[in-house]
């Protein structure tokens, strides 16, 4: 059955929903499954051509598949890049990212308030093949200014940040990057392009953790990197082929299905996430909160530019406490005490989670790190659902109440 032709110009809502449909012979309406291992050719000199990339077609899925490049499509028209890529997880599409563009004697300079997994791979396990990472500060850009080298290739950004909602100047990095000839890429987890299209704002590469939003509802893995048709194709491409980190064909359905419904559940995380914000500001037993949707925010400003006028689902907050400990003490008893929330470090559910990020998240991170990147004893991260905005309310009053 042919395929009608997409018109030009729609809005995401709508390419959410349409774009990357491949449908086979039998018309289906909702994007075919194909969970094949391999792909049977018709003849050997078509299969040569296919395998040597001279002609399009589908060898094995470690390469290629047809859910996983419907997912690929869809993903990359949302972020108004060329290309995608599929990788098993989020940190999976940075390794790629890393192993694609990086080499021995390289310079990476990236915020140090990103993720701790992101931070261990980068600073920690590319250090052991020769190369260099600084981290500075996510806001100051005259630190990244500073840490700026000759040999520097990439410039790394999570924005907002895990946990601390910290947010940086996208457009401002780029101007930096690209003046020293190198690449910015924007991790684009906790926005996603519902808020955020990062490439607008001059970025070159945009990760995702599918596993979050794109998702959300928690159920598989996944990751992907979002570029130009050039870098996605002879970078990453290959090295997909040789280190195998493959998006399955279902996790990519599955995650294919969840982006139909991006736009509206972001909408409804986001309203929920600053009325919760707000409360909580209110509350005696809690110190700073951490929401980008806040005027108390550092960076409000430029989060309501830079994200669509939306803070974002994530919310967190220092609990009160004369010290270290009692801080922490305090914070594993608000997360003890829910009923509701879901304790557990993922987020991009419809299901509200709570998790303490010094003990999860950047639990493996050094004690300076953790300072560094102001994760202490006494921060919860909460990552708000879909349940009644009332109910959540009084799950962490429960807590809070106590202390």
């Amino acid at each position: 059955m042919a395929q009608k032709r997409l018109p030009p110009n729609l809005h995401r809502d709508t390419l959410a929903v349409r774009a990357g449909i491949e449908r086979s012979q039998y018309g289906e309406n909702s994007e075919a499954l194909y969970l094949t291992s391999s792909f049977v050719q018709p003849d050997a000199e078509t299969s040569a051509r296919r395998f040597a990339g001279t002609e399009e077609g589908f060898t094995y899925s470690r390469t290629s598949n047809p859910t996983v490049a419907a997912f690929e499509h869809r993903l990359a028209a949302l972020e108004g890049t060329e290309a995608a890529i599929g990788a098993a997880s989020g940190m999976a599409a940075i390794l790629m990212l890393c192993m694609g563009l990086l080499k021995a004697g390289d310079h990476v300079v990236c915020s140090r308030s990103v993720f701790g997994s992101t931070l261990s791979l980068i600073g920690r396990d590319f250090g052991k093949f020769g190369v260099e990472t600084s981290f500075v500060s996510q806001t100051d850009l005259g630190e990244w200014r500073a840490a700026m080298r000759p040999n520097t290739r990439l410039l790394f950004a999570e924005t907002p940040t895990n946990p601390l909602t910290e947010v940086c100047d996208i457009r401002a990095l780029a101007d930096l990057a690209h003046g020293a000839g190198a690449l910015l890429t924007v991790d684009n987890c906790f926005c996603t392009p519902a808020l955020q299209r990062p490439v607008e704002l001059g970025a070159d590469l945009v990760i995702h953790s599918g596993t979050k939003y794109l998702d959300g509802q928690g159920r598989v893995l996944a990751g992907a990197i979002c570029g130009s048709t050039k870098l996605v194709n002879d970078v990453f491409g290959p090295v997909m082929r040789t280190a195998g980190m493959a998006l399955s064909p279902f996790n990519a359905w599955v995650v294919l299905k969840g982006l139909e419904t991006l736009g509206i559940r972001i909408q409804a995380h986001c309203a929920a996430a600053l009325e919760l914000a707000r409360w909580l500001e209110g509350r005696p037993g809690v110190g700073r909160v951490y929401y980008p949707g806040l005027a108390s925010h550092p960076q409000h400003e430029l989060a309501m530019r830079q994200q669509s006028g939306q803070g974002g689902a994530v919310v967190s907050f220092n609990v009160r406490g004369e010290d270290v400990q009692a801080q922490r003490s305090n914070a594993f008893r608000v997360i003890d005490d829910t009923q509701l929330f879901s304790i557990t470090a993922n987020l991009g559910d419809t299901k509200s989670t709570i998790t303490h990020p010094a003990t999860t998240s950047h639990g493996r991170l050094s004690e300076a790190q953790r300072q560094a990147a102001g994760i202490g004893q006494g921060l919860i991260r909460v990552a708000v659902g879909l349940e009644h905005l009332d109910d959540l309310k009084a799950d962490l009053a429960r807590g809070l109440d106590t202390l």
